[in-house]
C-alpha cells in the first residue's frame, strides 16, 4: 500500500488542477510528514511518476514573471480517479497495515457516500475480529505471556492492539451512523485543502 499515492492523488483531485507546491503545502497542513512518508522530495517524484502512469495530466502553464522554467499543474485523470477511490477503499479495510494508511483513508473517507464509507469500517471490525481469532486459537492473552517469556508481550501487544482498533472502528461507525461529517452527494464538504498562496495557520 503507498500512503504517498492515495494522499498525493488526493490533494490533488480535491483542488481540482494543483502545482506541486500547491501539493507539499496540504500535506504538511495535515501533519503528514510527521505521520507518513510524505517528504517534500517524495512528493514531486510521485507526481512525476503517476503523470507517467497516466494517473495524472501534466499541464505547463507560463513561466513565472521572474523568468523562472514553467510551472506544472497536475490533473486527476479518469485512471487516476479509478486508482484513487481504489487506494481508498483497501486503506479504508486493510487493518494489517501501519498507522499511516489508515489515518491518509481518514483523511479522505467523506469522498465515499456514507452507507459504503460504513460498509468498508465494518469489513474493517471484522477483518480485526477474524485475525484475533486466528492468533487467540493458539495464545490467550488471559493466561499471561507463560512459557513464552517475555517474547509472550509481542502477542499481547498484538491483540490489545487489535482490540483497541477495533472499538475505535466501532465507536467511528456509530458516529458515522448517527450523521457525522458531510460525505459525497449530501451537500457542501468541508474544505481541507489550502488555496492557492494560502500559508499554512500551523506551519
Amino acid at each position: 500500500m503507498s500512503t504517498i499515492r492515495l494522499l498525493v492523488l488526493g490533494a490533488v483531485r480535491h483542488h481540482g488542477r494543483a502545482h506541486g507546491y500547491q501539493v507539499r503545502g496540504d500535506l504538511e497542513y495535515w501533519g503528514a510528514h510527521e505521520w507518513s512518508n510524505a517528504k517534500p522530495g517524495s512528493v514531486y517524484h510521485a507526481l512525476k511518476q503517476m503523470a507517467k502512469q497516466g494517473l495524472l495530466h501534466a499541464h505547463e502553464v507560463a513561466p513565472s514573471t521572474a523568468g523562472g522554467p514553467p510551472r506544472t499543474e497536475y490533473e486527476v485523470t479518469a485512471r487516476g480517479t479509478e486508482e484513487y477511490f481504489s487506494l481508498l477503499r483497501e486503506s479504508l479495510t486493510a487493518y494489517d497495515q501501519k498507522p499511516d494508511v489508515l489515518t491518509a483513508a481518514l483523511g479522505f473517507m467523506v469522498d465515499l457516500d456514507r452507507a459504503e464509507a460504513l460498509e468498508l469500517l465494518e469489513s474493517r471490525v471484522r477483518g480485526i475480529e477474524e485475525w484475533r481469532r486466528s492468533v487467540t486459537e493458539y495464545y490467550t492473552p488471559a493466561g499471561g505471556p507463560g512459557g513464552l517469556g517475555h517474547i509472550g508481550e509481542i502477542m499481547n501487544f498484538w491483540v490489545h492492539s487489535a482490540d483497541s482498533g477495533a472499538e475505535w472502528t466501532r465507536g467511528l461507525i456509530r458516529r458515522i451512523r448517527e450523521g457525522a461529517y458531510t460525505f459525497a452527494g449530501e451537500g457542501e464538504p468541508f474544505v481541507g485543502v489550502l488555496a492557492d498562496g494560502q500559508r499554512n495557520p500551523y506551519g
